[in-house]
């Protein structure tokens, strides 16, 4: 992406990483918990884009910090439920926190 800011590079590194991992997970989960993740962070991906496009930034960057809080909860469900292993887990908490700290630093430059 051209001009492309580091939350989306970050992000998308992030997706590639985990949709791998939501593959993977027995099938039982698939239908609930794979597909609510994956649909979930490849719309957090394209908010981001939106902001980066829109003039209403405010309104993308809510929507996003929403999405990875959702996502934060998802993943921990997931991690209880033993779909998620250890190392996956805190490896996909710190990517969350990561991503995070771009949001808010994105955020406080435009002026929140």
């Amino acid at each position: 992406m051209e001009n492309e800011i580091p939350l989306f590079g970050h992000w998308y590194e992030f997706v590639k990483w985990l949709l791998d991992k939501t593959e993977k997970f027995p099938r039982k989960a698939r239908f609930t918990f794979s597909n609510r993740i994956d649909n979930l962070v490849l719309d957090i991906m394209e908010w981001i884009v939106d902001a980066r496009y829109s003039k209403k930034k405010k309104e993308s960057l809510r929507r996003i910090d929403l999405g990875i809080s959702r996502l934060r909860i998802h993943l921990r469900l997931c991690h209880d439920k033993r779909y998620l292993d250890n190392k996956g887990y805190e490896f996909a908490s710190k990517q969350i926190i990561e991503a995070g700290k771009m949001v808010g630093g994105w955020r406080k430059q435009q002026g929140w």
